[in-house]
């Protein structure tokens, strides 16, 4: 939701699509920005109706959430909303945080020890930085490949704002919509103790962040 505002200050018309109606109606209203609830996979025909015409987009985002694809059917709707050949598609990840060392010795194991449908095979993709997930487009002019290319945002949490994006992951509401609590007392305790080591609740929290950007060239 955060990239909508930051594209709709770019762009004179920005269409944001999510497959949750929750998640959307999170979203800032924006004068040039439209909002589509759409289905879990989108076909071409799908894409005429309810977002835009053939070769008329000039970019496409997509912002942690590339992992979770069918990409065969992902791309061939990619190739025929953009323009060519320099319509462009970028699509990032950012891993785990790093707070600082004692934080993050106590957070990497609890994280590895998260399990459920697709979530192994998911953040293999988002460990790899993208490395390896298929990306089968041109580097845009001026760049050698397509990356991934890797900055850092950072953030200032607090002990609770940390805890709120654990309880953000779709394993941990998968894994609590079956009775079965991954932050335990004893997990929030131990976490706790080393997020509050240096007595201070807020701490800047570093996501690092790896793009993946290319164009569509003249691929039908």
């Amino acid at each position: 939701m955060q990239s909508y505002t930051q594209l709709a200050e770019l762009y004179k018309n920005v269409v944001g699509t999510d497959i949750s109606a929750t998640q959307l109606e999170c979203a800032p209203e924006l004068p040039n920005v439209k909002y589509i609830q759409t289905p879990q996979i989108l076909s071409v025909n799908d894409v005429e109706q309810m977002i835009a015409p053939e070769s008329s987009v000039d970019l496409i985002t997509v912002a942690q959430a590339m992992h979770w694809f069918d990409l065969s059917k992902f791309y061939e709707v990619v190739r025929w909303a953009l323009k060519k050949p320099n319509g462009i598609i970028a699509a990032w990840c950012y891993t785990t945080p790093l707070v600082n060392e004692e934080v993050d010795a106590v957070f990497w194991p609890f994280y590895k020890g998260f399990s459920g449908p697709g979530w192994e095979e998911t953040t293999k993709a988002v460990d790899d930085k993208y490395r390896s997930i298929h990306f089968p487009f041109e580097p845009v002019d001026g760049l050698a490949d397509t990356g991934p290319f890797e900055f850092k945002n950072e953030k200032v949490m607090s002990l609770e704002d940390y805890f709120a994006y654990i309880r953000s992951w779709s394993a941990y509401n998968a894994a609590k919509e079956k009775g079965v609590e991954m932050l335990t007392d004893e997990q929030v305790e131990r976490l706790k103790h080393a997020w509050m080591n240096d007595g201070k609740n807020e701490k800047v929290v570093k996501f690092p962040v790896y793009l993946r950007m290319g164009k569509v060239g003249d691929s039908k």
